[in-house]
């Protein structure tokens, strides 16, 4: 048994393909089949060890922000560049959400989030939750500052 995720693309699979294992680190293409044209059908992607199959199915099945791949990283820095990247040419949206150029839906979070988030202290997990709620793209320090004030 194996687990993967599959994504429909009206046509932009290879290109798309060709970006997200540009931006994610440790990502590669694993395969591509292709219509007798030479146009890709199915693309066969790992982000970060992940399996995804991104396939050109033509109009109709547009994606939604009810299912996003989640990029959880260590650094600012790391934030800054893909939510850069992602939204080039897409657009940002709450709480770390966002839509990229093909319409797919992605969370860029800090992995220090959930620690502030769920912490023991209900008035300091409450100041981030309001913090984090007038962000589009997380800011760490401005989390973790409402952590520490609160």
């Amino acid at each position: 048994m194996s687990v993967n995720t599959f994504l429909w693309f009206e046509s932009d699979a290879e290109q798309a393909a060709n970006r997200y294992v540009e931006l994610v680190d440790d990502s590669r293409i694993v395969d591509i089949t292709r219509h007798p044209d030479g146009s890709a059908f199915i693309v066969s992607i790992e982000l970060d060890g992940h399996p995804y199959t991104l396939m050109n199915g033509g109009p109709g099945h547009p994606f939604t922000d009810a299912a996003s791949i989640q990029v959880v990283v260590d650094t600012q820095e790391q934030v800054d560049r893909l939510w850069d990247a992602l939204t080039e040419g897409g657009e940002p949206g709450p709480c770390g959400w966002l839509t990229d150029r093909y319409g797919l839906s992605w969370q860029v979070v800090p992995a220090a989030l959930p620690k502030l988030t769920m912490g023991d202290d209900p008035a300091k997990t409450t100041a981030v939750g309001t913090a984090l709620r007038t962000m589009s793209k997380l800011d760490l320090a401005v989390l973790q500052d409402a952590y520490d004030r609160a």
